[in-house]
């Protein structure tokens, strides 16, 4: 029987949620809003399941997009996946947002860089070739200036995520028409394309504890900065 998967996307400032059953998306929301995940995250996940008919008894499986990204949007998302899948007694699923990102660019046959705004003239980022229906890594996850890592791009590369849109400029100056970008309504993960990811996850075993699912921030938060200052 194919998994039913409640995934959950708070990385980036607009969020999304999916239900799906195996390969079948059953309801996709996503939202552009100023609220808050802690605002609307579990009011929207109760009408969802209810809108689809199911119970958190229903869900195989919690998957959420554990970063990189919002500090604040990753803690609420993660916290709450946990909590369910805790209540729903079924395990988690970790997926990235870069990765995210480029599971929405499918069938290309130029390399994609995906950009997240990670302020502080910053750049979350990696790239990806599309390999055997998914999208694969051929750079890791970090964070750098967007100088440092378009003067490290030398072919044509498709371009998407809200950073390529904060960096366009920038990247246009710099690699003129080798640079390519996604349309705009693509610069937001969403949970459907997450959920595919998470399918993948799955299907190779690769489930965890609420205990054992950690964030992945790239970098110190600005609380954790301040605090490593305070008791030097």
């Amino acid at each position: 029987m194919p998994p039913i998967l409640l995934t959950i996307q708070t990385a980036s400032p607009a969020g999304s949620l999916a239900l799906s059953n195996g390969e079948h998306l059953l309801a996709e929301i996503n939202l552009d809003v100023r609220k808050t995940p802690t605002e609307w995250l579990l009011p929207m996940i109760e009408d969802l399941l209810t809108k689809a008919d199911l119970g958190k008894g229903d869900l195989d499986a919690i998957a959420v997009v554990r970063g990189p990204g919002s500090f604040t949007g990753l803690r609420v998302g993660l916290a709450t996946a946990k909590g369910l899948s805790l209540a729903a007694d079924c395990p988690l699923l970790g997926v990235s947002s870069l990765q995210c990102l480029a599971m929405q660019l499918p069938f290309t046959r130029l390399p994609v860089c995906v950009m997240l705004d990670a302020r502080k003239q910053e750049v979350y980022a990696a790239s990806y070739t599309w390999q055997a229906g998914l999208p694969q890594p051929v750079a890791e996850e970090r964070v750098i200036k967007p100088e440092k890592l378009l003067s490290e791009i030398s072919g044509e590369t498709l371009f998407v995520g809200n950073g390529a849109l904060v960096y366009r400029s920038l990247i246009v100056r710099q690699l003129s028409e080798r640079a390519h970008f996604a349309p705009a309504f693509l610069n937001l993960p969403r949970a459907g394309a997450a959920a595919v990811l998470a399918l993948h996850e799955w299907s190779s075993g690769r489930t965890f504890s609420a205990d054992e699912l950690m964030p992945l921030y790239l970098r110190p938060s600005e609380a954790e900065l301040n605090f490593k200052t305070k008791n030097k």
